[in-house]
């Protein structure tokens, strides 16, 4: 339930009001933005709250239980805070979106009206529209552990415990060619074997990607040089002499773990349950059922 300020709950109570909606931004990256439907600045929670001229809230209709309350909100891209390269490089994907009615005759008159943060964007002919979700879409998270052979730990995370900034798993490249738009050819990487850093990851230290952590699929070693196939297009954003630091990758097998990192007594899989083929076959006389795995 929340409370209104004595002063905000008298101005609602007149036959008139001055009230506008306000929005601010925080972004993963630390960036916080704020925007008003209103023609004047107004500042918010600290925040300075720009003009945003065809800024508009949708409306938000309130559901029981713990299902997902979705709304959105829309505009033109006229602001330069606010552009389409920041939001097809996804910084504002997952970005906490507050919601807010200022009195903008009084602006220390406010009221949070919700917390969401932002799912799917889309824009087209110079407008977005972003889908603002609630707190609830967190409750559609997986809790817990899956008994499966691979490992559900991160690379690098606390539960694998391997640090990844150490010289052996970590090395700082600079782009040579963009091959296409998921291969970049890639300097610096001479030293590691050939998939090392499969299945890594890379963060961009410089360019229009600069902050932006992009998912490693492959590393090849061809004649043109170390070669990095990514699972989303980069190509587009990046140019030669870009920067970006590389960690090595985990394939989440047991054998990986123990050969590549010596970290078998932190493998957080189940390497010996029995697979989906040992459990549908149909048993056989002087089969050994023993857990070992029946395809190797």
């Amino acid at each position: 339930m929340k409370t209104i300020g004595a002063g905000l709950a008298a101005h609602l109570a007149q036959e008139e009001t001055t009230l506008a909606r306000c929005w601010r931004i925080r972004r993963g990256d630390g960036v916080v933005l704020g925007f008003t439907d209103h023609d004047l600045g107004l500042v918010v929670a600290g925040t300075a709250c720009t003009p945003m001229h065809g800024l508009d809230g949708g409306e938000v209709p309130s559901k029981l239980g713990a299902q997902v309350e979705t709304g959105e909100v829309l505009g033109i891209l006229d602001h330069a805070a606010l552009n389409e390269d920041d939001i097809l490089l996804g910084r504002y994907d997952g970005a906490v979106v507050e919601s807010w009615v200022v009195n903008w005759l009084e602006p220390a008159q406010t009221l949070l009206l919700r917390v969401d943060t932002i799912g799917e964007i889309v824009r087209e002919d110079g407008v977005f529209r972003a889908e603002l979700r609630s707190g609830q879409a967190a409750l559609n998270v997986t809790r817990g552990r899956l008994y499966q052979g691979l490992c559900d730990a991160v690379a690098g995370d606390g539960r694998c415990g391997v640090g990844l900034d150490t010289p052996q798993f970590s090395a700082t490249g600079t782009v040579v060619t963009v091959a296409d738009p998921f291969r970049l050819v890639v300097a610096g990487l001479s030293g590691f074997a050939e998939d090392w850093f499969s299945f890594g990851m890379a963060r961009w230290e410089g360019g229009r990607r600069m902050g932006l952590s992009d998912a490693v699929l492959t590393h090849r070693k061809e004649a043109v040089g170390d070669v990095l196939g990514f699972g989303r297009r980069v190509g587009e954003w990046v140019v030669p002499g870009d920067v970006l630091k590389v960690t090595a990758g985990c394939d989440r097998r047991f054998a990986t773990c123990k050969a590549k990192f010596a970290n078998a007594v932190n493998f957080r899989g189940f390497p010996h349950i029995p697979g989906s083929d040992f459990v549908l076959r149909h048993p056989r006389s002087g089969d050994a059922l023993d857990g070992r795995a029946v395809v190797k």
